[in-house]
C-alpha cells in the first residue's frame, strides 16, 4: 500500500513538473526569479520530447507500482496519462515534438512578455540611465 501511495505521488508530481514546463512562464510574469528555476526545467521538459526519451520520474513510478503489486504501463508518461486524453492514437514520434514545439512556443511568448515588460520598466527609471540610484543627473548641456 505504501508504494502504492508512493508511486501515486510521483505521479501527482510529475504531473506538476509537466504542468510547470510548459505554463511556468506564466508565474515568471508575476514573479520574475522563478525563471531561474523555470528555465532549466523547460529545457529539461522539451529535451525529453524532442530526444523522445522518457522522463526518469516514469521508470521510477513504474518500480512502486510494481512493488506495491500493481501493473506498470509502457512508454513514457504523457504518452500514458496525457495524451491518451488528448488523442486516442498511441503516441507517435511526430506527436512528441509537437507537444515539445507547443512546449516552446508557450515559453517564448511568455518570456518575450517579460522581455518587453522589463525593458518598459527600466526606461522608466532614470538610475537606468547611468546615475546611481538616489543621485540625480545633471541637466544635458549646462
Amino acid at each position: 500500500m505504501l508504494y502504492l501511495w508512493l508511486a501515486d505521488l510521483v505521479l501527482v508530481a510529475h504531473l506538476a513538473f509537466v504542468a510547470f514546463v510548459v505554463l511556468g512562464g506564466l508565474l515568471v510574469l508575476r514573479r520574475p526569479r522563478v525563471a531561474w528555476v523555470h528555465l532549466p526545467a523547460a529545457a529539461w521538459g522539451v529535451c525529453i520530447e524532442f530526444a523522445g526519451w522518457i522522463c526518469p520520474l516514469t521508470p521510477l513510478e513504474n518500480s512502486l507500482r510494481l512493488r506495491g503489486g500493481a501493473a506498470a504501463y509502457a512508454g513514457d508518461f504523457i504518452g500514458h496519462y496525457v495524451t491518451t486524453v488528448l488523442y486516442p492514437a498511441e503516441l507517435t514520434r511526430g506527436t512528441q515534438i509537437a507537444l515539445g514545439a507547443f512546449a516552446v512556443a508557450v515559453n517564448a511568448a511568455v518570456y518575450w512578455r517579460v522581455a518587453l515588460a522589463r525593458r518598459a520598466a527600466a526606461a522608466r527609471r532614470p538610475e537606468r540611465l547611468g546615475a546611481p540610484p538616489g543621485i540625480q543627473r545633471p541637466p544635458a548641456g549646462g
